[in-house]
């Protein structure tokens, strides 16, 4: 029996990080590259910005936010996504 997984509501910008990162995989993306094209800012106003969000979206998306499997900081640099 497979065990279901509960419905989950994003917004377009919580759906589009994550297939932004997930088409860059094999990569680290830093907080000003997803300011610039997730966002569309092209002088980012405040990485921290990305930060909350990426929290946000974790509490979402992970089974243990504060222990993510999937959307990972790489400190110092900015995040990948691990599927």
């Amino acid at each position: 029996m497979n065990a279901s997984v509960p419905a989950v509501l994003l917004t377009s910008r919580e759906l589009e990080l994550p297939r932004y990162l997930v088409a860059r995989r094999v990569e680290v993306v830093t907080r000003d590259q997803i300011l610039s094209d997730v966002w569309g800012y092209d002088e980012a106003p405040t990485t921290r910005t990305i930060d909350n969000f990426v929290a946000k979206l974790r509490q979402k998306i992970e089974r243990e936010p504060h222990q993510p499997e999937h959307l990972l900081t790489v400190h110092g640099l900015g995040y990948k996504f691990v599927g």
